[in-house]
């Protein structure tokens, strides 16, 4: 089995080891994210958050929620159209809220 793991093509890293290295209050809001971010880009806001806002979890946690609410509601019209339950006043709503 050894032999199949030898080549001269470069190793990628496995999506779940990405997530698996994040800090755990990331990895809880992500598993409870209703938009599907990637590892690498919620562990990219994640640190911008935490330089403008500090190390506090709270903070940077409430700044994910503001930033996927504003995904939310640019995206759900053009996607699903103005009859998606999750209007852009409701995804304001969230925003404000967090």
């Amino acid at each position: 089995m050894a032999g199949n793991l030898q080549s001269s093509l470069r190793r990628r890293r496995s999506p779940m080891a990405e997530f698996d290295r994040l800090p755990p209050e990331l990895r809880h809001w992500l598993a409870h994210a209703a938009l599907p971010w990637s590892a690498r880009s919620a562990l990219r806001l994640w640190q911008r958050a935490a330089r403008q806002y500090g190390p506090d979890p709270k903070d940077i946690l409430a700044h994910l929620a503001r930033a996927e609410a504003r995904s939310l509601e640019r995206d759900c019209p053009a996607i699903w159209g103005d009859g998606y339950p999750l209007l852009p006043a409701q995804a304001r709503k969230l925003r404000e809220a967090a």
